[in-house]
């Protein structure tokens, strides 16, 4: 089994920054993707951002480009989402999830292990 805990959301301002940490635990081995999710009021869960934890490979979703860096740190099972430039539409749950080796790594529903989620509001 694998666990993911989200942590490091907030409250902040547009145009501020934060980061958002993903502990990922237990048998990581089908841990091969981690992917950031958010899920706005009355909205459909999208895909952020996903990262190999194999080889740092990344994937964004066009909204955040340029914004929103993934990063992992295999030593501390850890994955990063730094976010800067917030503005108010990235208000949401964001959840960290993952997923075993495959050709999509973008498809939700490969995803199979899910954190219980961390609100990030922006104020505008």
């Amino acid at each position: 089994q694998v666990q993911v805990v989200e942590s490091g959301g907030g409250l902040v301002q547009a145009g501020d920054s934060l980061r958002l940490s993903c502990e990922v635990s237990g048998r990581t081995n089908s841990a091969y993707y981690v992917g950031w999710f958010r899920q706005a009021p009355e909205k459909e869960r999208e895909l952020v951002a996903v990262i190999s934890r194999e080889d740092g490979s990344t994937y964004y979703t066009d909204s955040v480009k340029g914004r929103f860096t993934i990063a992992r740190d295999n030593a501390k099972r850890t994955v990063y989402l730094q976010m800067n430039s917030l503005k108010p539409e990235d208000t949401a749950i964001y959840y960290c999830a993952t997923a075993p080796k495959s050709l999509r790594p973008t498809l939700k529903s490969l995803y199979d292990h899910w954190g219980q989620g961390t609100r990030v509001t922006v104020s505008s």
